[in-house]
């Protein structure tokens, strides 16, 4: 749900305490700071519907789901990030006043036009570099299709799951997401509305 970027180069601290003191939410790349946009209801929805899948299945459990207004800090070399992932699940929580999490070990997002580049290349390898990840769930929006990249290892192993009998199994939290809750109510296009990608293009039959 990104948007317009601003220019001027800002510390963490003043990063922070203008999300503080603001009724936008903004991300933070190394200094840089760039504007959120609403999403749509259908990508809500889709959002929604995960959070109620993991909440349930992970009720009373320590590992436990964060939605778009908790941010998630990552350190890169000398850089941070702070990005508000669509939905996080997290089992080494920050504390209760921290408006931040660290360590979690599933991040969603929800393709969205306006946010396809960032979710499927910036958003990915700085996803990927978090030590405690062991899951990214990138979302289509208008066709029941999900990517995601499992930690194996040392190595990040991508799969695609297509269709409302699929379901993406998360093995590292003794659950699962069905695809045809996630998108329960979702009017489908023919095709996905996207640019085309060459290395995450809308699979229209099949999948690996």
């Amino acid at each position: 749900m990104s948007s317009a970027d601003k220019l001027e180069h800002n510390s963490v601290e003043e990063y922070l305490q203008r999300e503080a003191n603001s009724l936008i939410k903004s991300e933070y790349i190394d200094g840089w700071i760039r504007a959120m946009t609403g999403a749509s209801n259908r990508h809500n929805r889709i959002k929604i519907h995960c959070l109620i899948q993991l909440g349930n299945q992970l009720q009373g459990r320590k590992c436990q789901p964060f939605d778009s207004d908790t941010k998630v800090r990552i350190t890169q070399d000398a850089g941070r990030r702070f990005y508000y992932p669509d939905v996080q699940v997290v089992c080494d929580s920050n504390d209760q006043l921290s408006v931040y999490q660290d360590h979690p070990v599933l991040i969603i997002e929800v393709l969205s036009p306006s946010t396809r580049a960032y979710d499927l290349h910036e958003k990915l390898d700085a996803y990927l570099s978090i030590p405690s990840l062991q899951c990214y769930i990138v979302l289509e929006q208008h066709q029941p299709i999900s990517y995601v990249m499992r930690r194996s290892n040392q190595e990040w192993i991508k799969e695609i799951n297509q269709g409302l009998d699929a379901t993406i199994q998360l093995p590292f939290l003794s659950c699962s997401l069905s695809l045809k809750d996630i998108y329960e109510g979702i009017e489908f296009t023919e095709t996905c509305v996207q640019e085309p990608d060459p290395e995450y293009a809308c699979i229209q039959e099949g999948g690996s």
